[in-house]
């Protein structure tokens, strides 16, 4: 005899589990990675571009190699160069500035730039001598060197000036002391540490073109002296 009874007849048909959301599958997901670059290579590309920009048009840190420029810069100082301002405006006397060093067989490698002190402008007369520099026949009052200089310029006399720049226009001027004249389109830049400084009483005028930038602040170390380089009052 059969049965009618349901609960003995056998049932085929797939049983679903209940659904626990502790254990339900975990949909696959697109990487972390991907997720990141998705998210965020647009800003990290635009903020890189930015880096760059702005080292190359605006400003860039700076050290300093050597002790040209003491006792206002000491080696390892770090500096930020402003690049921009001198593309509205000339350097003014007595600002400390950045440049490429122009060819010259004295300059051992012309690739690397140099930092030095603009003392003479386009139009100035100079003339070195007595330990001091004098620009359109006035000595400069300069607190901020090592120590005076101890050569002549100009002169063809080796002793007073070895291995010295030789200007070719030279004229006698007050109390028969010569000068020459710094050429349109052209610097002449010394170091702060007037007798161990590779600068222009050695390898001449340095051309307007071959500026990088102004010397702007100190920021390393971070002691009394960081802070903004001042142009001296003369």
């Amino acid at each position: 005899m059969s049965s009618d009874n349901s609960s003995d007849r056998t049932n085929n048909s797939p049983v679903t589990p209940p659904t626990d959301p502790k254990q339900a599958p975990i949909a696959p997901k697109e990487s972390s990675v991907k997720n990141f670059l998705t998210d965020n290579l647009p800003t990290v590309t635009v903020a890189i571009l930015l880096a760059v920009g702005v080292r190359i048009f605006v400003a860039e840190p700076r050290f300093i190699p050597s002790s040209s420029m003491e006792p206002t810069l000491l080696i390892d100082d770090r500096l930020i160069i402003d690049k921009l301002s001198f593309r509205w405006r000339k350097p003014e006397r007595g600002e400390i500035v950045v440049f490429n060093p122009p060819n010259n067989p004295v300059v051992p490698d012309a690739s690397k730039v140099y930092i030095k002190r603009v003392i003479g402008l386009p139009g100035d007369r100079l003339s070195i001598h007595d330990g001091k520099v004098f620009v359109n026949d006035v000595p400069l009052n300069e607190p901020y060197i090592a120590s005076p200089p101890s050569y002549t310029l100009p002169t063809q006399d080796d002793a007073l000036c070895p291995n010295c720049f030789r200007p070719d226009n030279v004229q006698n001027g007050r109390d028969n002391y010569p000068y020459f004249t710094v050429p349109n389109g052209k610097y002449w830049v010394m170091g702060d540490n007037r007798n161990n400084s590779l600068d222009s009483h050695a390898w001449g005028f340095m051309p307007e073109e071959n500026l990088v930038g102004r010397a702007m602040f100190r920021y390393w170390p971070f002691d009394k002296r960081a802070g903004n380089l001042n142009v001296p009052k003369y």
